[in-house]
């Protein structure tokens, strides 16, 4: 009997009479269910920056291998001491830190207290020097202008390339272009994002962006923390272990309802960047009040959906730059496109007067429709997964449909070959099949005889034996060398014609890459305006207004936003600062009666940095350490503002120090107003209304607040009793009566650990026992 038999994976395997089947070597897994979404996870990012410094100026650039962009930041000039570099480093955190061997001495200063810190927390970055010719200018721009970039299309003539990188790159900026320079041949030398690729391979750079620090106000990491504007928890999921963390109760938190991972890392670098612009402030929000109105709610939920098809478009052009992309990455693409431009439908029917909107409308370019166009007719989705790798649809390419029309046909073909071939064979042989090893080609396989025992017992005249594989023998016949000559190696024709049209459908991809990268940036910032309309319509947000001049602070009924989700009531209050309402606040009250949720702290970065256009919260300054000396630090700090007179900054300061008031350490004047929380006293009981008013609370009452914290009341009239004394100057006695119940409770435990001792017992030691045992208790006795 004849049957046909197929290989997977180069061994040979029989299928029952007229199967047939064809298989190779799959080269890109499909994604199993989720994987996909996995695939579209932010890998951890780098960031490797490159720096210079001279004669008062910064020149700056960084490649971030999560979007394979090199961000640079025109030159700014910057003080001796550098803090302008140091808020760079603050925001973005670089792994690396690469600079010119040959320094300027504040430069090497500061990189040496940098490495002294690398074993800290946050850690630091490595600090990695080169030679200083690397930097020149003249090599520089070389570097710049012969780059490999994707985003630049084959057919730009050199003179077209150097106009076009013009108007990206600001080759005036000498420091910059020497950075940029610096950065690129670091890149090449340690191969980032390319380390395990033949070198060949080129480091993945999909554009260039600029990046500014002015107009961003400056927060420190103590006050991110401190405000609960992130919090960081622990993944209860043992999935998520390598991951790590995840955003606790803050405000990041609560209001992240982004839809795509892009958004959402642009609503946290809002957050790190907050910037002071009001322009740009007053954009986002007029986008935020368009989507408040009932009447757009439908058009926000509609475009909140299309938002959750924008994926990791980055990732996916850097697998096609490196040759590495997946079919899950065309589907993704192919969702992401075609969800741009839907979006890009209904921007065009949103009022084109806010930027946004329009940007979108016109941005979201006829590119779009081409990439969908291309990939929608080339790639058979259905197909690729079926396979495990990329194929085309039909009639794309006839040379292709005509060898996969042989493959259709070849099984019932090879049976026919197969009944042939053991006509011819000796009569002991049951049978035979004709099979197809993708490299090696046709071949006749028969079942192993009993008599064929040796490697001489396989000879069969007009044969040529091959191997043996699972008690099969597989020999070349005249008839499986005319298939060779006949169909050739279909499979590997068809595989290697697919990856050729793959590659030219990637290569018109990557022509457009600019327009993706931009469908990014403005489809996530969509995505975040729209989280943040969702939260602000849930929470009753309001929009602020903003004023150029420096009127001062001035907020109505305003809520803590994290506080009022966890407490059962709370009462909103006002806050007005500048003006006649002075600059600084001294706010009093009792413990708990909610100054701390009225305003949040941090001291000494305030004192150095603070300007009149700061904003400074203080929550009990000075309570942990001795009384005087912290009364003596908040008066000082608070001195110093004052005496700057206009320019003092807005302070807010929480205080139990009553002292502070009552000994009239601060001067008088416009610039100090004294508030606090307004309680009333109902018999023993104290009544808190968590308002602010005018005023200045005349004891810090903390024995109520013990006694609705349940402390007992013994404890609770000993604390009073402590306090009387301590105001009076005299001294505190210990209590004889707990004195002597204390001692009783200690004898009375030493007699235990007397009876319960086994005198018989041989490992007893007598001597252990008092040293370890008696004489401690005897000693708390006495």
């Amino acid at each position: 009997m004849a049957s046909l038999g197929a290989t997977e994976g180069g061994t040979p395997q029989g299928l029952g009479p007229g199967a047939a089947a064809t298989s190779f070597p799959s080269v890109n897994p499909v994604p199993g269910p989720g994987e996909a979404e996995e695939d579209d996870a932010e890998e951890p990012a780098e960031i490797h920056l490159c720096v210079l410094w001279n004669l008062g100026h910064l020149g700056i650039a960084y490649y971030d291998t999560s979007d394979s962009i090199i961000h640079f930041m025109p030159d700014a000039p910057d003080h001796e001491n550098l803090k302008l570099l140091q808020r760079v480093l603050d925001e973005i955190n670089p792994q690396s830190v690469v600079t010119s061997a040959k320094q300027d001495e504040n430069m090497t200063r500061f990189l040496g207290k940098l490495a002294s810190q690398q074993q800290r927390e946050p850690k630091r970055p490595e600090i990695i020097f080169l030679p200083n010719v690397d930097f020149g200018l003249e090599i520089s721009k070389q570097r710049l202008l012969s780059g490999n970039y994707t985003f630049i299309p084959d057919s730009m003539t050199t003179t077209e390339k150097i106009i076009f990188l013009s108007s990206i790159i600001p080759f005036d900026c000498l420091l910059t272009v020497r950075a940029l320079g610096g950065l690129l041949k670091f890149l090449g030398r340690r191969r980032i994002g390319v380390e395990l690729e033949d070198y060949n391979v080129s480091i993945p750079i999909l554009g260039f962006k600029k990046f500014v620090l002015t107009h961003l106000v400056s927060i420190d990491r103590d006050t991110y923390s401190v405000l609960q504007i992130f919090k960081s928890e622990s993944h209860p999921s043992v999935y998520k272990v390598a991951s790590g963390l995840k955003e606790g109760l803050s405000l990041f938190g609560i209001l992240n309802r982004c839809r795509c991972k892009w958004g959402e890392k642009l609503l946290r670098l809002w957050f790190t960047r907050p910037t002071c612009d009001l322009e740009e402030l007053n954009s986002r929000l007029d986008v935020i009040q368009f989507f408040l109105l009932p009447q757009n709610l439908d058009m926000a939920q509609m475009l909140h959906r299309l938002l959750g098809h924008i994926k990791n478009v980055p990732l996916i052009l850097k697998r096609m730059k490196l040759s590495h992309t997946k079919v899950s990455d065309w589907q993704v693409l192919y969702k992401t496109v075609y969800s741009a431009l839907g979006l890009r439908d209904a921007c065009r029917s949103l009022p084109q007067s806010i930027p946004l909107f329009r940007d979108i409308a016109q941005e979201f370019s006829d590119d779009l429709h081409h990439i969908t166009s291309l990939i929608g007719k080339v790639v058979d989705f259905e197909g690729s997964l079926a396979a495990n790798h990329f194929t085309v649809l039909p009639t794309i390419d006839p040379e292709i449909d005509e060898k996969k029309r042989r493959l259709v046909g070849l099984p019932s073909f090879l049976t026919e070959v197969a009944w042939k071939e053991l006509e011819s064979l000796d009569s002991r042989i049951p049978s035979c099949s004709v099979i197809y090893i993708p490299l090696i080609g046709f071949l006749l396989s028969i079942p192993r005889l009993p008599s064929m025992v040796e490697a001489s017992d396989f000879e069969i005249e007009g044969l040529d034996f091959m191997f043996l594989s699972e008690e099969k023998l597989h020999y070349r016949s005249a008839r499986t060398k005319e298939l060779d000559a006949l169909l050739g190696d279909l499979h590997c024709d068809i595989r290697d014609r697919e990856t050729l049209l793959m590659y030219q459908l990637q290569c018109q991809v990557l022509v457009r890459a600019a327009v993706l990268t931009r469908v990014l940036d403005l489809a996530s910032r969509l995505d975040v305006l729209l989280a943040l309309a969702s939260a602000a319509r849930d929470y009753g947000y309001s929009r602020p207004r903003y004023s150029p001049q420096l009127l001062g602070v001035r907020i109505q009924n305003g809520r803590h936003p994290l506080m009022e989700l966890c407490a059962q009531t709370f009462v909103p209050n006002s806050a007005e600062c500048g003006g006649d309402k002075g600059r600084v606040k001294v706010i009093t009250g009792p413990n708990s009666s909610g100054k701390s949720i009225y305003l949040k702290q941090q001291v000494a970065k305030a004192v150095n940095n603070a300007t009149e256009q700061s904003l400074v919260l203080i929550d009990e300054f000075g309570k942990g350490t001795n009384t005087v000396d912290g009364l003596a630090l908040l008066a000082a700090v608070l001195r110093h503002w004052l005496s700057l007179g206009p320019t003092c900054p807005h302070v807010f300061v929480a205080t139990n120090f009553l002292s502070l008031i009552q000994l009239q350490l601060l001067p008088q004047g416009p610039l100090v107003q004294y508030l606090t929380m307004e309680t009333c006293e109902d018999g023993n009981d104290l009544v808190f209304f968590y308002r602010v008013c005018e005023g200045v609370a005349n004891a810090s009452h903390a024995s109520h607040t013990a006694a609705q914290a349940r402390v007992p009341d013994k404890l609770i009239s000993r604390g009073k009793e402590v306090s009387d004394l301590i105001r009076g100057g005299k001294p505190i006695k210990p209590i004889k009566d707990l004195l002597k119940e204390r001692q009783m409770e200690n004898c009375q435990t030493l007699v235990d650990k007397f009876l319960k001792l086994d005198l018989e017992d041989p490992n007893l030691d007598l001597e252990i026992f008092m040293s370890q045992e008696v004489l401690p208790a005897a000693t708390t006795i006495l």
